[in-house]
């Protein structure tokens, strides 16, 4: 009898709390990434998804769109989150630059040291800055929320020999994506910047069309690219990768105060969500690369600043070429001084 009464009583708190969920969505908020369910990406939407909901009580729910069902690529995505058939998007700094120019600020080389640093500086005020910026050359209608990370560091990788220092870099052709500062990057060191489609990589470093690539090692191992020919990762861990996470204006303000301060910190939660992942991913494919016959270098601090000052040239390119590039460049090194100098503060203390 108790064994019933109990059941009984469950099912109805369960079909209770089902009728609750489906009446108290009073905000619905429709996300996308055009990635798949191994991603970092996701993994970031779910825990979103988790905070938003339960923080909100049901007042808000969240629709994951994984892959393409909402839109397809960067610039087509952030028109959807500017018209409002999109929500919120993440996208690179790659992803975003038809629109916003100087967010490839991110992918500037050797200005962020460490994740320690990285972190520091994407929490604070320089998000805050270029959500200004956007907010201001999107007529207000494309707000961006917080900055996370997809896969990790960039690190140059090829199939022809170790890379200890620049000069190492000199005729290797390496693979780029169609724009120019990835493009003034290869050049810098020496290298042969050769535009290749994602899809086409495999094959091309099969036939030799191209020699090398700057990836992070998830993407590296989740491609199986060392089939292909790629056998000489050097860490020197170029750029950030860093994911922007954009939401409609519109559909944030029109929310209560309250409902954007849960918003707002599931985004937190997202971020720090995105921060985690790609250490712990990683672990794994730098194990399965080496124990695949892979070569992994560490450049030492005297060859990373040979690195850094031989790149030295796209700050000055960048600053010159990319819309608002100046004022961006600025306020990313001043963020990157200001977190070198607390994470410093912070590391004395905690040895002493």
């Amino acid at each position: 009898m108790l064994k019933n009464t109990i059941k009984s009583l469950t099912l109805a708190a369960m079909l209770s709390g089902a009728a609750v969920s489906a009446m108290a969505a009073d905000y619905k908020i429709r996300a996308t990434a055009n990635s798949n369910e191994n991603d970092e990406d996701y993994d970031g939407l779910v825990v979103f998804k988790n905070y938003v909901e339960a923080a909100s009580n049901g007042a808000i729910e969240v629709e994951l769109f994984i892959g393409t069902q909402l839109c397809s690529n960067g610039a087509e995505c952030l028109q959807g989150v500017a018209d409002g058939t999109v929500d919120v998007y993440i996208s690179t700094s790659g992803g975003a630059s038809g629109i916003f120019p100087y967010v490839q600020v991110l992918d500037l080389p050797y200005l962020m040291a460490d994740d320690r640093i990285a972190e520091s500086v994407l929490s604070g005020d320089f998000t805050r800055k270029m959500r200004a910026m956007a907010l201001e050359d999107s007529d207000n209608s494309i707000r961006l929320m917080t900055i996370g990370n997809t896969g990790g560091w960039r690190n140059f990788a090829n199939t022809k020999r170790r890379v200890a220092e620049p000069a190492d870099m000199a005729g290797l052709k390496i693979r780029t994506v169609v724009a120019d500062l990835p493009q003034e990057l290869v050049k810098a060191l020496g290298a042969s910047p050769t535009p290749i489609p994602w899809p086409e990589l495999f094959t091309s470093f099969q036939t030799g069309v191209v020699e090398g690539s700057k990836n992070g090692i998830t993407d590296i191992m989740g491609m199986k690219f060392p089939d292909a020919g790629l056998q000489y990762v050097t860490l020197d861990g170029h750029a950030y990768m860093g994911a922007l996470w954009w939401m409609n204006n519109e559909k944030f303000m029109g929310m209560p105060e309250d409902m954007r301060q849960v918003v707002n910190d599931g985004f937190y939660a997202l971020q720090q969500a995105t921060f985690a992942s790609p250490k712990r991913k990683s672990i794994a494919a730098y194990e399965e690369f080496v124990a695949g016959g892979g070569d992994l270098y560490v450049p030492t601090p005297e060859q990373k600043a040979a690195f850094k000052e031989a790149a030295s040239p796209v700050y000055d390119w960048f600053k010159s070429n990319v819309g608002r590039g100046e004022e961006v460049f600025t306020a990313l090194t001043e963020a990157v001084a200001a977190a070198e100098a607390d994470v410093s503060a912070a590391r004395s203390a905690d040895l002493n």
